[in-house]
């Protein structure tokens, strides 16, 4: 019985340890298992959170006008001999019109006759006064006489400066006659057609300079408290978003319709997308900036149980975090979340990253 008890004892050990060791390698299988199935380390790009000051606003049209839209009008009267056509794209210096020059080549004529005429009656009394000098030395000659020949030579002096600033005057005619374009644009109307006599400032024709454009917006007086010259705002039209300054503040209230004037610069290289008399949303402060916590737009996911992006520890791993969305600009918008100031966000890549992936900051 004795010998019994102590084989019982000895399978009963052997079996115990089998038992043991059975379990240890269910283990180290479970562990590989579970570091066999980690995700891999994945790409992404990453932002900053940043506290920006932002204010709730308003959506309000403003119409783009030309900076410079100006009636041409004619420098001189007479006949009008040529004009250019609506829809041709002028540069500064360009010919718009052109007069029947003939009469003021006529008078331009007339007037350096009248100057060569004035020459010769200068050298006349010149002469003849000298000769009275030399007269008088000798006491040949009367005092009246001098002073008479001497006044005579003065003014036919006058007379050469008079028809000079004459022929100046013509001349500057025959300039004006010939009207050029005051800067770059197309000619939007024409007013007048060639043959017809016209008198000085009648309006030939209207042209818009489409290279320097503006917006100009009438907001309610109430917000005038808000908006400022330097104000930075977005602008929208026919899917093309920029932000711009306001150029301009114009502080006078219509009694009508209780709205003040703001006008703000386009970038030249909007004038591929937008023209003249086009409407234009704007975004307008209605209230004070409060700062909040900005991310980049492209950080947000969009899921059916909520908005949320994913934050990168200092150990680069990822962790997804639900997110309350507010107020934004064109590239940014304010979050609310388990989220603080200097926060690294990912932009891109983000979307299939698990909870406590590892990622490479690209």
């Amino acid at each position: 019985m004795l010998k019994i008890s102590i084989l019982n004892k000895i399978m009963l050990r052997k079996v115990i340890l089998k038992i043991i060791m059975t379990s240890m390698g269910c283990m180290l299988f479970v562990s590989h298992l579970s570091h066999t199935a980690e995700a891999p380390t994945s790409p992404v790009e990453i932002d900053t959170v940043t506290e920006v000051s932002l204010a709730a606003t308003a959506d309000l049209m403003g119409t783009l006008h030309s900076r410079s839209y100006v009636n041409i009008t004619a420098g001189v009267s007479g006949r009008l001999e040529w004009l250019q056509e609506p829809g041709v794209m002028v540069v500064q210096g360009d010919v718009l019109a052109k007069m029947d020059l003939l009469p003021l080549q006529l008078k331009q004529a007339e007037q350096k006759a009248q100057i060569k005429r004035a020459n010769i009656s200068s050298r006349y009394f010149n002469n003849e006064l000298q000769r009275l000098q030399k007269l008088k030395l000798t006491n040949s000659t009367s005092q009246f006489q001098l002073d008479q020949t001497k006044s005579q030579y003065e003014l036919a002096q006058a007379d050469i400066e008079i028809a000079n600033l004459k022929l100046q005057q013509i001349e500057d005619e025959l300039r004006r006659a010939t009207v050029k374009a005051p800067f770059d644009g197309v000619v939007t109307e024409r007013i007048v057609r060639a043959g017809t006599d016209i008198n000085r400032s009648d309006i030939l024709l209207k042209l818009l300079d489409t290279e320097h454009l503006e917006v100009r917006l009438y907001i309610p007086v109430k917000y005038l408290a808000y908006v400022h010259k330097g104000l930075e705002l977005n602008l929208q039209a026919i899917g093309q978003t920029i932000s711009t300054k306001v150029t301009s503040v114009i502080p006078s209230t219509d009694p009508l319709s209780q709205t003040f004037e703001v006008r703000i610069q386009i970038p030249e290289h909007m004038n591929e997308f937008w023209t003249a008399g086009q409407l234009v949303k704007v975004s307008v402060p209605i209230q004070n900036a409060h700062p909040s916590l900005t991310v980049h737009r492209d950080a947000l996911i969009l899921r059916k149980d909520g908005i949320f992006v994913v934050k990168v520890d200092g150990e680069s791993k990822a962790h997804r975090l639900l997110v309350k969305v507010g107020k934004g600009t064109i590239d940014r918008v304010s979050i609310q979340g388990d989220l603080q100031n200097g926060d690294k966000i990912a932009i891109r890549g983000a979307e299939r990253l698990k909870e406590g992936q590892r990622v490479i900051v690209q």
